[in-house]
């Protein structure tokens, strides 16, 4: 899909969003918003009409909506995307491994059951890679080249064990000694991301300086807590200093976002990203 023709698709169909970042152009890169699909109630739009776009196949919605969904999805895309089971850990699939889905090898087959990770890289063109989120983060990493992708769902587990991390060495290893870009898509953000003692340890106690992250909420043990500035951190430290996204916020939003910690029954958004 060229990106002439990605920009044609947000202008008749918005509802997805197309990050403004420093990604070569034969890079894509989308986020799906909350309209734009069959699903109703607390899957549908915001007020539980029917229009809701959820992707996510276990959150309880019909699974005929859910499918729904997905193929309409699917026919903005070059190829299925490689969906995965996310577990909240950090395990990086190299979808280079898996086999090719034609007889040029460009895109790779999706497996019957998906792997179990939280994220994704390959160098392969028009294979689809894919991360479902409603509050934790979605993160898109690229070469400056534009020959290798990534992607991670990062939640404050994920976040904190080391996922962006795991997903970044996973790209040098693919291609090493370049620079790398990423997008910080939508998540909860500062003002409604309440945590405990627990979250402000899991990172502080191996960074104090994530500790800046972290505003006191007045409650005893209780703290609000900044994902996107969190990922920059372990972003920087683990190379990538060419950032962009972050800020918006998915439970501030209930018109163009899914939220679970708003919600608890909800939809899930996708983040997805592909070489042309």
């Amino acid at each position: 899909m060229s990106s002439t023709r990605t920009a044609d698709l947000d202008r008749a169909f918005p509802s997805w969003l197309l990050p403004q970042w420093q990604a070569p152009a034969r890079v894509h890169a989308v986020s799906t918003l909350r309209h734009g699909g069959v699903s109703r109630g607390p899957w549908g739009l915001a007020d539980g009409s029917l229009g809701g776009w959820n992707l996510g196949a276990h959150c309880s919605d019909e699974a005929a909506d859910v499918e729904e969904n997905r193929l309409l999805l699917r026919e903005r895309l070059p190829a299925e995307p490689l969906w995965l089971e996310q577990v909240h850990g950090t395990d990086v699939l190299d979808a280079d491994g898996l086999d090719p889905a034609d007889g040029g090898g460009l895109a790779a087959r999706a497996p019957a059951v998906p792997a179990r990770a939280d994220a994704a890289v390959t160098t392969r063109r028009r294979v689809v890679l894919a991360v479902l989120t409603a509050d934790c983060l979605p993160v898109a990493l690229a070469n400056a080249r534009g020959t290798a992708i990534g992607i991670a769902h990062a939640g404050w587990r994920g976040l904190a064990a080391g996922v962006l991390e795991n997903t970044v060495a996973a790209l040098e290893r693919a291609s090493p000694g370049e620079h790398w870009i990423a997008w910080l898509g939508p998540a909860i953000g500062p003002s409604r991301f309440e945590v405990g003692e627990e979250v402000l340890a899991a990172f502080v106690d191996s960074d104090p300086g994530a500790q800046a992250a972290f505003t006191p909420t007045g409650a005893p043990g209780k703290w609000r807590a900044d994902l996107f500035a969190l990922a920059r951190r372990r972003l920087v430290r683990a190379g990538v200093r060419d950032i962009a996204g972050g800020g918006l916020c998915t439970a501030s939003d209930p018109q163009r976002f899914y939220s679970f910690r708003r919600d608890r029954v909800t939809g899930r958004m996708a983040s997805l990203v592909w070489l042309a």
